[in-house]
């Protein structure tokens, strides 16, 4: 399998104004982000999506391979999608710009996942965690995901499902984190820029409810490897900090 792994990055941010850029232990987040997924097995390309000149460069600067892409992209699966119309592949890898602690391993298995031997193959995949915090369960910046029994996802939402009605009954229920790297096979992908957005994308603001309310399946692979992504400042000092005690 030809897999090509895109990390969309763009430099505006709301809350971290060019964010890809940012300096984590004396290298550009972005850079951190390239590294660990070229240290994936199972990927053979490692291509930068950006908006931004300065990103674009800053990437060439330290070897690594980026592409410019238009600016009005409403997620990174359109920015991936843009990418996939320029390089053909058999499966594409969408990993966030902003995951710097990335673990190759994690990759890996979600490419596994998308290669199983299964007719008709696997159009689409995503990674979930085990969540150990009942905090998390709670946060709606943490998205959740909820499985059938062949784990495909049923659904993902920023709400605590599944939700436990009966807290007096000797009930354990598992909850799962949504991790946002995605692969897709090519023609799912292109196709997802066409598809009409739903109600449900809208109120969850949650791209890869697109997919589902438009008819596919997403499997989901369980990874005991959880990430760390940089949204806000004070979320470099913590980075930083993972970094130097690994």
């Amino acid at each position: 399998m030809n897999v090509l792994a895109v990390i969309p990055a763009r430099y505006a941010s709301t809350r971290l104004p060019g964010k890809p850029l940012v300096s984590i232990a004396g290298k550009p987040m972005i850079q951190h982000v390239v590294e660990r997924v070229r240290r994936a097995r199972r990927v053979e390309r490692v291509v930068v999506a950006t908006d931004d000149d300065r990103i674009l460069q800053a990437v060439r600067g330290f070897g690594g391979e980026a592409v410019m892409t238009r600016s009005d992209h409403r997620s990174g699966s359109e920015r991936v999608a843009e990418v996939a119309v320029q390089i053909p592949a058999d499966i594409y890898i969408n990993v966030q710009g902003d995951e710097p602690l990335i673990e190759p391993a994690a990759v890996d298995a979600l490419v596994e996942a998308m290669t199983a031997d299964e007719d008709p193959p696997v159009p689409l995949g995503t990674l979930c965690v085990p969540i150990q915090s009942p905090a998390d369960i709670m946060d709606p910046n943490v998205v959740k995901v909820v499985l059938d029994f062949q784990g495909d996802a049923l659904y993902f939402s920023r709400a605590p499902i599944p939700w436990v009605r009966d807290e007096s009954s000797r009930v354990h229920a598992r909850h799962f984190k949504h991790l946002g790297i995605y692969a897709y096979r090519r023609e799912p992908l292109l196709e997802f820029p066409t598809l009409p957005p739903g109600e449900l994308e809208k109120l969850e603001q949650l791209e890869q409810l697109r997919f589902l309310e438009n008819g596919y399946k997403i499997r989901v692979a369980e990874t005991l490897f959880d990430s760390v992504s940089v949204d806000v400042p004070g979320d470099v000092a913590r980075v930083e900090g993972l970094l130097r005690s690994h």
